[in-house]
């Protein structure tokens, strides 16, 4: 059903008074952190983590001192993780989900057991697919995750339990159930929205999570195992990023009040949708389309130097003023996560033919921060984000744009479970932040005196 145009029309005369209902300017004499963010542009502390750690920087004198970027998991370098497993040709992503959960690395006999109730929760419930999926397709892939995770909550006999155990379960649960509602959710969409003939492969107990990804998403079902370590090596960086960031802080506000786990791992999707946050991957590869469009000669630094400025300024792209994948709220020197994609991305793009396309996303990294830096007055460094160079690693791996965020959630719904674990059995108090009123009282009149 499309919208009514009368009704848009008679919508957008209240438009003037919307704008008087909601000044840009409210408040601007008041000291308010917006963003929640301090005056420096640090983050506001509001408590501690025993989960991830997120390290960009030092603090010396009340200055931020640059450092390489560093980022851990239960105290463990995540790049050590994906560097072990990614040299082995062994899959990790399972084994930093029990980290993140049960705060150690499991011994063998733990991971066993681990992997057996993974496995056996490697699937939805009876009829999920026809009466959730199925219906009301969605031209968002996020937007259908998070429908498919409160409904959930009425498939659950104990779905408003917050005992350890309950929470144990719901969380492996939905580590194991996220390929799968994302895997059929795409499949619907691309069948009932672009009119594409429609697959569904049911995942394989045997095989990982990136595997039976790449196996549920293709139509032959087919992958390399290189494919299928890299796809795991991003799954694993993806997993945690401290309880800052925008989704993770969202589930544990959400998780704060006592809620169900769906409704609050359902809040963290909808914040990872936003193209401020998870939503960036997809931007940096439009970003990225567009740059190869409007630049005649892309071997040409003054040309692709000009087209980054004009971009800059918001007068091509998207307008946003933005080239994305630049800049991070923690990292400074370095994201450790983007070091390590774009380390191990070269052997993927020799063998895919597109070395030119990774080269040349490297030189706009390049540019683009000498262009930004000198725009700032703010000098500290600048590095390439997560999201530079993970877009181009899908788009290698022929994975759909479509499925860039969703990817971003399969990882991330560890971590956020984590989270909300520490949430739920440590903290025990709502989050109230204040917002201060910026109002002038005035009597009611009534409608027939206005």
């Amino acid at each position: 059903m499309g919208i009514d145009p009368v009704v848009m029309g008679y919508l957008s005369g209240f438009r003037h008074q919307i704008d008087v209902a909601y000044p840009v300017d409210l408040g601007n004499n008041l000291v308010v952190k917006y963003g929640l963010r301090n005056a420096d542009g640090t983050g506001v502390l509001i408590g501690t983590t025993g989960i991830g750690s997120v390290q960009g920087y030092v603090m010396e004198d009340g200055e931020r001192v640059p450092m390489p970027g560093k980022l851990t998991y239960r105290g463990i370098d995540a790049t050590e993780i994906a560097a072990s497993h990614y040299r082995a040709g062994t899959f990790g992503f399972e084994e930093v989900a029990y980290l993140l959960l049960l705060g150690k690395l499991p011994t063998n006999t733990e991971f066993q057991m681990f992997q057996s109730i993974l496995a056996d929760a490697c699937s939805l419930p009876e009829g999920f697919n026809e009466n959730v999926i199925f219906k009301a397709p969605s031209g968002n892939v996020m937007n259908q995750l998070a429908r498919c995770v409160l409904a959930l909550y009425a498939y659950d006999p104990t779905p408003d339990d917050l005992g350890p155990e309950n929470l144990l379960r719901q969380s492996i649960e939905l580590v194991a159930r996220f390929p799968l509602i994302v895997a059929n959710a795409y499949a619907v969409n691309r069948h009932f929205l672009s009119n594409k003939s429609l697959y569904i492969h049911n995942p394989k107990a045997s095989l990982s999570v990136a595997e039976n990804f790449l196996r549920m998403v293709r139509k032959d079902k087919s992958y390399t195992p290189e494919e299928a370590r890299l796809l795991d090596l991003m799954l694993i960086l993806h997993a945690e990023h401290g309880g800052g960031n925008n989704s993770t802080f969202a589930c544990r506000a959400v998780s704060s009040t006592g809620t169900d786990t769906y409704s609050a791992i359902a809040a963290a999707v909808a914040s990872l949708k936003g193209p401020l946050h998870g939503g960036a991957n997809t931007k940096v590869m439009h970003q990225f389309a567009d740059i190869k469009e409007h630049v005649r000669h892309l071997d040409n630094d003054g040309e692709l130097r000009d087209y980054l400025t004009k971009l800059l300024d918001g007068v091509a792209g998207d307008g946003s003023g933005k080239i994305y994948g630049l800049g991070h709220a923690v990292y400074t020197v370095s994201d450790p996560r983007a070091e390590m994609i774009k380390e191990n991305a070269r052997s993927l793009a020799e063998s895919k033919g597109r070395l030119e396309d990774l080269e040349l996303m490297e030189r706009i990294e390049e540019i683009g921060k000498e262009q930004i830096l000198d725009r700032r007055k703010n000098k500290l460094p600048l590095c390439a984000n997560v999201d530079m160079y993970s877009g181009l690693i899908y788009d290698m791996l022929g994975i759909p744009v479509a499925l860039y965020t969703p990817l971003f959630a399969i990882a991330r719904i560890a971590g956020w479970c984590a989270n909300r674990m520490e949430e739920v059995l440590t903290c025990n108090r709502i989050m109230r932040p204040a917002y201060r009123a910026a109002l002038k009282n005035m009597p009611y009149v009534p409608m027939s005196e206005r």
